[in-house]
């Protein structure tokens, strides 16, 4: 019954965010704003952590291969399936909720302790649009950006690392991560994505809208939202893959 009513109020809120912003100037100017904070704030982490995976991948793929029967740009092309199809979708998004997520419950759940959130409803301002819809459309705008430049480090870490160690030619992974590329991976890491961009930002919005109390409770405001947005991308990754993929 608990989840039911997390659901429901859940709807009712976005229901009320998803509403006409009443100064569309404001709007933007806070998409922007947004767009930096939660987006590009974040490539550093990223970054790292995008030539780290993509290097792993990489080494494991081909210590993994003891055949000689199984051609070397087979490491690149495991490279760039894993780094495109799941690694940088989904792990980045995880990332990104403990990174942002938190970040965006801490700060709504402390304007609303701190009473501001009352404060522009007495103005007559429609709170959780002003405060959540530019935080969610900026995430689905910036998200794909920045899951493409991961892949793209990604590979690029895998490639520095296979031929910086010797482990394969630079000829033989260039060829695996040109074989058989479907533009459709590309897609349907993108549509993942903006759902996980939707998740990283809703549900950390909501628990930290209906925060009660004091700084305590903000804090774990803030431990749920990261909790229960990392389990949603989970569930979601997999309906996700069973629906496109297979």
């Amino acid at each position: 019954m608990k989840l039911l009513s997390h659901i429901g109020r859940f709807t009712l809120l976005m229901l009320i965010t998803f509403k006409r912003p009443e100064s569309w100037k404001s709007f933007r100017k806070r998409i922007v704003t947004e767009m930096n904070d939660l987006g590009l704030d974040s490539l550093p982490i990223i970054a790292v952590i995008s030539v780290f995976m993509g290097a792993v991948v990489t080494i494991q793929t081909s210590t993994n291969i003891d055949s000689g029967f199984i051609p070397l740009y087979t490491v690149g092309f495991a490279a760039r399936q894993s780094v495109i199809l799941e690694f940088s979708p989904t792990i980045i998004a995880l990332i990104l909720v403990g990174k942002v997520g938190s970040s965006i419950s801490s700060e709504i759940g402390t304007m609303r302790v701190s009473e501001q959130i009352d404060a522009l409803e007495i103005m007559g301002i429609n709170s959780a649009n002003f405060l959540i819809f530019p935080k969610i459309i900026a995430a689905v705008i910036i998200n794909p950006f920045l899951i493409t430049l991961s892949m793209a480090i990604g590979i690029a870490g895998g490639y520095a690392v296979a031929v910086g160690t010797g482990l394969i030619g630079a000829s033989d992974y260039e060829y695996g991560i040109q074989l058989d590329f479907k533009m459709y991976d590309y897609y349907y890491a993108m549509i993942k994505t903006v759902v996980f961009a939707f998740v990283i930002t809703s549900i950390p919005a909501y628990f930290g809208y209906y925060t009660s109390g004091g700084s305590v409770e903000v804090g774990k405001s803030s431990t749920t939202a990261v909790v229960v947005s990392s389990i949603v991308i989970l569930v979601l990754n997999y309906l996700l893959t069973q629906l496109l993929l297979i």
